[in-house]
């Protein structure tokens, strides 16, 4: 859909291609490697052979970000998260992770497989970034992690039970969480009442960044997060890419203050056009973005990433 991309800068690291050997890396834990296949039904051994080439390259702490792209029929084969956990002793410099790398044109979204990720989590105390693109078979289960600072799901539709995992983990130094929620169809089946930990305060002591991005049910979600306890303690508050309307923009903006934020996140909205100047004349200090206003089409609205 053109919104999700190859990255070029993860965690602040310039991306380099582990695969190019003509890129001169005076240190390796200044950039983040990434790591791909070129064709997308490579058998496993192709890419265990490519991994085990960028832990020689990378030294004895082994890369501080990997990005994950093609891993070899990502849309019909999970990634082999067991991989990275046979090899956590050589990877103990791992700080920053992104598994799913893949654009619209290499493999659908919503066709990425994934596993359960709770094992890699558990392995990788000192991990502080985690990114997951793909929702399909993707698990996890409530943990405690003190390292993690920045955790994101880009999804065409994340599972709820996923949702209620990160709701009830324990991550006292979160400060980032963005949740790609999607469409029904595409397995995003949470409600706003998966969300209600977080919501509420209970969890997540640090954030400071909430994303309830790509939501089916942005309207559901304004109206939970207009009265939301967590709100007071954000700095940002991004609701983009999903299908919110005049009916959530007002529901906002009749709930608690939002004046204290840096920033508002409505790109990608069907809101009228008055609405949105509305939105933005009544919050002055705060840099909203209302822009990628949309049509609502006979068959309905529709959110940035699906299919």
């Amino acid at each position: 859909m053109g919104i999700y991309e190859h990255v070029e800068i993860f965690a602040g690291l310039p991306v380099v291609d582990a695969d190019d050997a003509e890129a001169t890396v005076a240190d390796p834990a200044a950039v983040a490697w990434r790591i791909s296949m070129e064709e997308f039904e490579a058998p496993p051994e192709e890419f265990e052979a490519a991994f085990e080439q960028l832990l020689q390259r990378t030294g004895p702490a082994g890369p501080t970000a990997l990005v994950v792209g093609e891993w070899g029929s990502a849309y019909d084969s999970p990634f082999p998260y067991q991989l990275l956990v046979d090899n956590v002793a050589r990877l103990s410099g791992l700080r920053a992770l992104f598994v799913g790398d893949l654009t619209g044109e290499e493999c659908e979204i919503s066709w990425i497989d994934q596993a359960d990720i709770t094992p890699v989590i558990e392995a990788f105390p000192a991990l502080e970034r985690l990114w997951i693109r793909g929702s399909q078979s993707l698990e996890l289960k409530p943990v405690r992690h003190e390292g993690l600072r920045e955790l994101v799901f880009q999804s065409g539709g994340l599972p709820a039970e996923v949702v209620r995992a990160i709701a009830a983990s324990d991550l006292p130094n979160l400060t980032h969480l963005e949740l790609w929620l999607g469409v029904d169809q595409y397995g995003g089946d949470a409600r706003a009442d998966d969300l209600a930990p977080i919501l509420a305060g209970r969890s997540l002591p640090a954030l400071t960044y909430l994303g309830l991005r790509n939501a089916e049910i942005a309207e559901e979600v304004a109206t939970a997060v207009a009265a939301a306890p967590i709100v007071a303690r954000l700095t940002d508050l991004d609701l983009s890419l999903g299908v919110l309307g005049d009916t959530g923009a007002e529901t906002l903006l009749a709930g608690q203050p939002l004046t204290h934020l840096r920033r508002l996140d409505l790109s990608h909205h069907f809101m009228s056009a008055e609405m949105a100047q509305r939105v933005v004349d009544e919050l002055p200090g705060v840099e909203v973005d209302v822009s990628d206003p949309q049509q609502e089409e006979e068959w309905g609205r529709y959110t940035a990433v699906s299919e």
